[in-house]
């Protein structure tokens, strides 16, 4: 992590040092001193960073490097503070004119005990340059690895009857390693850290199957920091001394090419397995994979990592097999747990409730119950209260206790070998909750506006933080929760062991500070401000100017509101604002002081007007307004020439999704001139509006939704549409009673990825057919005469569609062959609607299906039965009679139809709420009854619309 924080001040050097000016008193020079110094510790901070944990000094001699980055950091952003306030010019124009010698002395002075502070920083690190043998970078990080595997080597030793959840996935690994295939085959094993990879390989690996199918066995452990000599001398002794023969003489000084050409020829017309534990890289598998020859004798080899490109790269080259192992059942877990704690007897009565919330914690972690267990089995006295404290305090007890510190080092070694751009984004993730659901969009403006992703050649930075998400959860460090309809991941959560970790190396960094409903650690040099629920601290605001990110959740009660406004004032480095659901009434004054700020959220508050006096805020690039009531903007809103997403909307509650569900605002002449917008929403284009004519000017912009147009716009929509070459989603919804006119659009932006249409359709706009990047698309009260399905069925990558009181046929047919990538289907309000036909072959990946307020359906859709993949069939408010028909409890005709399908629900609005009835547990329904098996949940839950 301090290689980050080194990299990142030394680029704000760079910066300053740009500016061709003369700085008094040398300073400039003194800024070229620390950039040097600076730039030579980092590659020895690389190493250091991953071993500090086992050396006391080394871990001050980081936390030296970390706390001079974060002070020079300061000076300089304090520096350009001063700048915005003495002039609107650039810097050089400040530094020619300032008039304030005083605060130039000061910062000159600084810089200076800055200096003074790297020279003796410098001397620390010539020491442990020879200490640590330097550029020796493997003997470093070894002893990291060497502490981990000392106890991952445990692993290896337990008895299978000690194991829960393993007998499934150990005998489809050995189906794997003994078919007949005869071609090479790379087996995969991929999960988090602690799931038990190791463990179940290794019972797989000593199987008496698999010991008599194969002629020769070797298991290598790898880990990241492995040195490819060591790797082939280890594979070559243990394959010779399996067969009972002596190694090769002057084994030590043979190059890799040499002991690769041994290997090959020891196990040439042999079948052999091969077991490479704990691959970090795929250059590990480079390093071995052209030193086993491939027989077509059915030869092996498994390899476990907790990277699943890693898996996937290795498998698919020999087209072998990925298993990825995931957590334990609840049922599992608690067999575990029992069998751990208890010594195989039931869990005493009166602990259950605690030991249930403690086992929740574990998240089907293995390692984590067996440690967990293993503290619990050990307390003489079985007191309630006391397994309470431990459950509270799980992140103290990962500190000190030595039952959990294995656990705690193996967890720990995915973030100790993450690459250095990626450790600042894992530990921002101790900003949320616990069991917080961390929406991506918003955590990648978040990475952005802190300066964590750098924008790389062809490719954008918001494309660049999503490519660092993936690489988070492609390690298991962050586990998918909602997926959005192209595959990609909409939310995720993080395990709470691992959020444990972050928030400890957040602590010991000063990277974050947070609080709960229980606690409040403040620290002095913390750079991040993380509140959750209240938050009465007054007397922390000369802290505040460190801050440079200060988020909020589920603060409500006016007292911390209040504390909260008073730290802001002090807040003059902020860069990330996230208000998000305080209930504010209005804008608060103190962030128009906070000229740093790049990210401001005020989602959810009740703020009904933005002051004038935004403008202030020069540097925003995100402007975050959804569910607010503000539905004008000022003009001064053009002084934010950085802007790259304006979100300005609010929805309009109801039990279903009516016509004006969404309220946006208006657009102003000149709002073309914010060139660097990407995102945009709502735009109300009512009468006398500019809207058009505005955003065909914005040609960055990749997301758009326009409200209340009107037929007569039908030409300028068109005209705007087609200069938006880069526009992803798109979202048009006419007046009521208008017809949404899209007929003049002859070159239709083909990037279009999601399209929503909202509005009476004179016809079919043929051009859709032409987006061969369509994913989702919606019709809203569309009244189409013509079948749309002739216009979509060919579409190469349609994933999802919607049709809401869209189409005035009676008969739909979904043809054979068609609809190949369909997963999605959504039917609303198609009130002539008599027979939906599904023909075989059609829409086979159909995941999902919803019928709702078909009134006049006379039955299941015709060929449901064929659809092999359908997951989800859920009804919304359908008349008693059609839901008898599928009644399991009054035999209904149509219930074989759907008997294959996990999940049947229908449901009712009633009483503000959504009622779910599973099929299989249908009672009477009787509008009047509440019957026992109905789920309840609200409108916000229904994450089809």
């Amino acid at each position: 992590m301090t290689d980050f924080a080194v990299t990142f001040v030394l680029d704000k050097i760079t910066i300053l040092l740009e500016e061709k000016v003369n700085l008094v008193k040398n300073v400039r020079q003194e800024f070229e001193y620390i950039r040097d110094e600076l730039e030579r510790m980092i590659a020895f901070l690389r190493v250091a960073d991953a071993a500090e944990d086992d050396d006391p000094e080394l871990k001050v001699w980081v936390k030296q490097v970390r706390d001079v980055a974060y002070d020079t950091e300061d000076i300089i952003d304090d520096f350009m503070l001063q700048f915005h306030h003495k002039s609107d010019g650039f810097l050089r124009k400040f530094i020619l004119s300032i008039r304030n010698l005083r605060t130039h002395y000061k910062i000159a002075s600084e810089i200076q005990n800055i200096k003074s502070r790297i020279i003796e920083i410098a001397e620390g690190h010539r020491r442990y340059s020879y200490r640590f043998n330097v550029p020796g970078e493997a003997s470093t990080s070894r002893c990291v690895s060497n502490r981990g595997m000392d106890r991952r080597g445990d692993a290896l030793l337990l008895e299978e009857t000690e194991l829960v959840g393993i007998e499934d996935p150990k005998k489809q690994i050995i189906r794997w390693l003994v078919e007949e295939e005869s071609r090479l085959k790379v087996v995969s094993v991929v999960g988090m850290g602690g799931l038990g990879k190791t463990t179940l390989v290794k019972k797989v690996y000593d199987d008496f199957v698999v010991k008599k199918h194969f002629q020769n066995h070797a298991w290598i452990t790898v880990s990241q920091s492995f040195e490819v000599e060591e790797l082939l001398k280890d594979t070559i002794q243990q394959l010779f001394e399996q067969m009972k023969q002596t190694p090769p003489e002057n084994l030590s000084t043979m190059n890799r090419n040499r002991l690769k050409a041994i290997i090959k020829d020891f196990l040439r017309q042999r079948r052999y397995v091969l077991v490479f534990d704990d691959v970090w890289s795929i250059l590990a598998w480079e390093a071995i994979r052209y030193a086993l020859p491939n027989e077509n004798n059915g030869s092996r080899v498994i390899l476990t990592t907790r990277v699943m490109d890693v898996a996937l790269s290795c498998s698919q080259e020999t087209d072998g097999y990925v298993y990825e192992l995931n957590p334990l059942s609840e049922e599992e877990s608690w067999i575990l747990f029992c069998q751990k704690t208890f010594r195989g007897n039931p869990c005493p009565t009166h602990l259950i409730e605690i030991c249930k919330s403690i086992l929740k914690r574990c998240g089907g972690l293995p390692l984590a119950i067996v440690a967990i267990s293993g503290v619990l089995s050990t307390k003489r006295e079985i007191n309630v209260d006391e397994w309470k404290k431990l459950n509270c305090s799980l992140g103290s007890e990962l500190e000190g206790n030595d039952q959990l510190e294995s656990m705690k080092i193996i967890l720990s070694l995915s973030f100790n070998y993450l690459p250095y751009y990626l450790k600042p984004c894992f530990l921002y993730l101790s900003n949320y909750p616990e069991d917080h659901e961390i929406e991506h969009n918003t955590l990648v403006r978040q990475w952005i506006a802190e300066g964590f992703v750098k924008q790389k050649v062809g490719r954008s930075v918001e494309e660049v933080a999503q490519g660092y998400l993936n690489e988070l959860v492609n390690r298991s460090l962050l586990s998918p929760v909602t997926t959005n309809d192209d595959g990609s991941i909409k939310t995720s959560c993080i395990h709470d062991f691992y959020r444990e970790i972050i928030l400890s190396i957040s602590r010991d960094q000063n990277f974050i500070t947070s609080n709960n409903e229980q606690n409040m650690i403040w620290l002095r040099r913390a750079r991040r401000l993380s509140v959750h629920g209240s938050f009465r601290y007054t007397d922390v605001k000369h802290y505040g100017a460190r801050l440079c990110s200060f988020l909020t959740f589920h603060v409500e009660d006016p007292q911390s509101i209040l504390s909260i406004l008073q730290l802001l004032n002090s807040c003059t480095m902020l860069k990330v604002l996230d208000l998000r659901g305080v209930p504010l009434e209005k804008f608060p004054g103190a962030v128009l002081e906070l000229f740093n700020l790049r990210y401001l959220s005020l989602r959810s508050t009740m703020i009904k007007r933005l002051p004038r006096s935004i403008k202030k805020l020069e540097k925003l690039e995100i402007l975050d307004l959804k569910e607010t009531y503000i539905n004008e903007l000022p003009i001064e809103i053009l002084k934010l020439q950085y802007l790259r997403q304006l979100i300005v909307y609010r929805h309009i509650p109801g039990s279903y999704l009516h016509y004006d569900y969404v309220h946006g605002f208006k657009v102003f002449k000149g709002m073309g001139s914010l060139k660097f917008l990407q995102k945009l929403g709502f735009i109300d284009a009512s009468p006398g509006s500019v809207a058009l004519e505005e955003i065909a000017m914005m040609s960055e912009l990749r997301r758009v939704s326009i409200t209340n147009l009107r037929t007569q716009d039908g030409v300028a929509l068109c005209l705007c549409i087609e200069k938006l070459q880069k526009i992803c989603s798109l979202g048009l919804r006419a007046i009521e009673g208008d017809v949404l006119d899209l007929n003049h659009l002859s070159s239709p932006p083909l990037s279009l990825q999601r399209l929503y249409l909202t509005g009476r359709l004179a016809n079919f706009p043929k051009w859709i057919q032409s987006l061969p990047n369509l994913v989702k698309v919606y019709f809203r009260w569309s009244q189409l005469r013509d079948d749309p399905l002739e216009y979509l069925q060919d579409m190469p990558n349609l994933v999802h569609i919607e049709f809401l009181a869209s189409y005035v046929g009676e008969k739909l047919c979904f043809k054979a062959g068609k609809f190949q990538k369909l997963k999605l289907l959504g039917l609303d309000k198609l009130e002539t609607l008599c027979q939906v036909i599904i023909e075989e072959g059609a829409m086979p990946h159909l995941e999902k299906l919803i019928i709702q307020r078909c009134n006049s359906l006379e039955g299941v859709p015709v060929g449901i039965e064929n659809l092999s993949e359908l997951k989800v069939l859920e009804f919304f408010d359908m008349p008693d009679e059609f839901i008898g028909l599928i009644s399991p409890a009054k035999h209904g005709e149509d219930y074989w139809k759907i008997a294959h399908i996990p999940e049947v629900h229908h449901t009712y609005w009633r009483n503000g709420c959504w009622e779910v009835y599973p099929l299989e547990e249908e009672q009477a329904i009787e509008k009047s009854e509440q019957p026992r098996a109905a789920i309840v949940r609200t409108q916000e839950q229904r994450n089809w619309l």
